[in-house]
């Protein structure tokens, strides 16, 4: 009985004892709800697992040769936490036995202050324990990096030195602003692509970001990762820096001396599509020029460069004999319908279809087509169509617009397309379509990514598409060919073959000692508000070389110049396309570049108008003549092509003999008289003599020559 009742209190008090506990731990709960909810709650957001994105590598963009095109470039945060428990331990110590080394080492690598400076930084830090003293307060190289490593304390781990390093990346152009356009750019803080190949490929080039988590470790909280981030992929192009940098420099020095608005260059292998070089500048409001907008792949109205397309159609249907048929063009122009066509180099004369496309006769291909396709302007739409060249080209470069071409609502619509008006074509496109005549035929799409690589390995390879196995007939492409050839080598009717004063031969336009080019010029009034300007013009050059087996093909686009009357397609345009022939050529080992190098003094110049000494020296330079120098403001050039002043004294009639209409008509003008001029040419003849007493309102004629 006695040890049953001993059992029972045994029992009572562990029910006692468990009650009492139950009923503390009840308490302790109400309390924490009630008396310390408000600190406990404050207190959780640090005790939650904060998780945070470790940003990927951007993957890197390379030229053909492996040459950095656009990367990321390492940059390290470096900051240092006093509160590290190695630092305090033994009086110190550690850290006060190598404060002197650390900040004379800071001050070498930095050059930004003393030592005694950053001994100073040190210690406060370390009196007031702070935990994120930055050492730098922007973020440093790689080689910095690795130097402040390498100091006695940093040398050990971050849990012994409290040297804590964060990398970032920031994205950089080796070459600049060269195929700044196409190869793109990022935005600022999101790292996404905005333009350009760093969009087209932004998911692959961006990579997948990692994670880490918030953790106490030794004593403090800092990320720790839990998820290592994959880095971005390479993009492999076919651009060559130094053929992109020779298209570039060519295209600025011209577009820099005529003063165009925006111009673009494209260079292509004519086998493989292979996009080599892709240029495009544009004039800032301070007058120089940058990449700004990817004109190559903009849609504009081709000019005569899509002569070739009517041509070619027109002789694929049976319409017209390239051999026999002749076309009669006007100086005065051919009136059809209700419209005046004219030629820009007006005649009375007669044509052959060769001589047609040469001399680019936009009345001879307006006979062409409307003679061709009477009452069915749709079907030569439709026929060009065929041709392929309105097909949409794949093309990696974001925002490439197709080509447009409706069809004529008339005939006289029809006319006006026949030479390149109411259809729109991209640059790349018009060079697709040469490029294809250049290949025997077959048009392939441009390429300008060859390859994607990760770490080195290639996990993806890109080749042209065949766009058209052929573009025409075998004979007619003989045909398109022969005549594209007319337009550069025939010296009495080619528009890039020569040009000539007082009968010589002065410059060469697309002509080449060293490599055959073949191709075709075009000039395209601007249109603009609501109606075609004869001012403004975009003035190409599209072409292939060496003409007997086509390895480049090459276009080059100027818009508007400003220089007055400067918009030879042949001469400005044609000059640019020769100039990247002849050293690609030499680049490429077929020619040595040593024979690109032609005397100047072999070449001969043409007379240079007098007038405003500063037009004087912009002129000559457009043309690569040499003019010699003098301080004045009105000035003759003697046939030795040195400056003669033209002296003016005030209240006289000024001196204009030799100069440009222009120029002439605005000297005499400045005096309060008025000018007349008869004939074209420079200045012969002035009705009244220099030096004379000006008397205003009087009329000054002049006889040009």
């Amino acid at each position: 009985m006695e040890k049953r009742r001993q059992i029972i209190l045994r029992f009572a008090l562990i029910f006692i004892a468990i009650t009492l506990g139950f009923l503390l731990v009840l308490a302790q709960i109400v309390r924490l709800q009630t008396v310390e909810r408000k600190k406990w709650l404050s207190a959780a957001p640090n005790q939650e697992a904060v998780q945070r994105e470790i940003a990927a590598r951007r993957g890197n963009i390379y030229d053909s040769d492996g040459r950095l095109l656009a990367g990321s470039l390492p940059r390290y945060t470096l900051t240092w936490d006093s509160r590290v428990e190695a630092l305090h331990r033994g009086g110190d110590t550690l850290f006060y036995h190598n404060l002197d080394s650390i900040a004379a080492g800071l001050s070498r690598i930095f050059r930004d202050k003393s030592a005694a400076a950053y001994r100073e930084q040190f210690k406060t830090a370390f009196r007031r324990h702070d935990g994120r003293m930055k050492i730098q307060p922007y973020p440093v190289s790689y080689t910095e990096m690795k130097q402040v490593k390498a100091l006695p304390l940093f040398r050990r781990n971050k849990y012994t030195s409290g040297l804590i390093i964060e990398e970032s990346h920031k994205r950089i152009k080796p070459f600049g602003n060269l195929a700044s356009r196409t190869i793109g750019g990022i935005y600022g803080e999101t790292g996404l692509g905005n333009s350009g190949l760093e969009k087209r490929y932004d998911r692959l080039l961006a990579g997948e970001p990692g994670l880490s988590e918030r953790r106490r470790v030794a004593g403090r909280t800092e990320y720790v990762t839990i998820d290592e981030p994959r880095n971005g992929v390479d993009i492999l192009t076919c651009i060559d820096a130094n053929l992109q940098d020779l298209a570039e420099t060519m295209l600025r020095r011209q577009i820099e001396a005529i003063e165009g608005e925006w111009g673009c260059c494209i260079l292509m292998e004519v086998q493989t599509g292979e996009v080599k070089a892709i240029c495009n500048l544009d004039r800032t409001s301070e007058g120089t020029y940058r990449e700004m907008i990817n004109h190559a792949v903009k849609r504009y109205e081709p000019g005569s460069t899509f002569k070739t397309v009517s041509l070619m159609a027109a002789l694929d249907d049976g319409k017209i004999n390239y051999e026999r048929d002749t076309f009669r063009v006007y100086k005065d122009g051919w009136k059809y319908q209700d419209a005046v066509i004219r030629d820009a180099h007006p005649a009375d004369t007669v044509y052959h279809v060769i001589d047609a496309l040469a001399v680019s006769s936009n009345i001879a291909l307006a006979k062409i087509v409307t003679q061709s396709y009477e009452g069915k302007a749709a079907r030569f739409a439709e026929r060009v169509r065929r041709i392929g060249i309105c097909d949409s080209i794949p093309c990696e470069i974001p925002g490439a617009e197709p080509a447009l071409l409706a069809d004529p609502r008339d005939m006289a619509t029809l006319a006006k397309m026949s030479y390149g008006y109411s259809v729109e074509m991209s640059p790349l496109q018009i060079l697709t379509f040469y490029n294809g005549i250049a290949n025997n035929g077959k048009m392939i799409s441009p390429l300008i990514v060859k390859e994607i690589q990760e770490n080195g390995k290639t996990i993806e390879k890109f080749e042209s598409q065949v766009l058209k196995q052929s573009l025409c007939k075998s004979n007619t492409l003989h045909e398109i060919q022969e005549s594209l050839h007319a337009v550069v080598w025939d010296n009495e009717l080619g528009t890039a073959s020569v040009l000539r004063w007082n009968g010589k031969i002065v410059r060469r336009k697309a002509q080449s000692p060293l490599v055959h080019i073949a191709g075709k010029t075009g000039t395209a009034q601007v249109f603009e508000n609501g109606r075609y300007s004869s001012r403004h013009h975009r003035i190409v050059f599209v072409g292939y070389f060496p003409e007997e087996e086509p390895q480049y093909s090459c276009i080059c686009v100027i818009h508007h110049p400003h220089q007055y009357g400067m918009y030879d397609a042949g001469l400005n345009c044609g000059t640019v396309v020769r100039q990247i022939a002849e050293h690609t050529i030499a680049y490429t080992g077929i020619t040595d570049s040593e024979e690109l190098e032609i005397p100047y003094d072999s070449i001969d110049k043409p007379r240079v108008k007098g007038g405003r000494l500063q037009s004087i020296h912009r002129a000559a330079k457009g043309a690569d003549i040499r003019v010699g120098k003098a301080h004045a403001d009105w000035a003759l050039v003697e046939p030795d092509m040195q400056i003669r002043p033209v002296v003016t004294e005030e209240g006289k009639i000024p001196n204009v003999l030799g100069m440009s209409a222009m120029d002439a008509v605005y000297a005499i003008e400045q005096t309060g008289m008025r000018a007349q001029i008869q004939g074209k040419g420079r200045v012969w003849k002035q009705s009244m003599k220099a030096g004379e007493p000006v008397l205003v309102g009087q009329t000054v004629w002049l006889e040009l020559r």
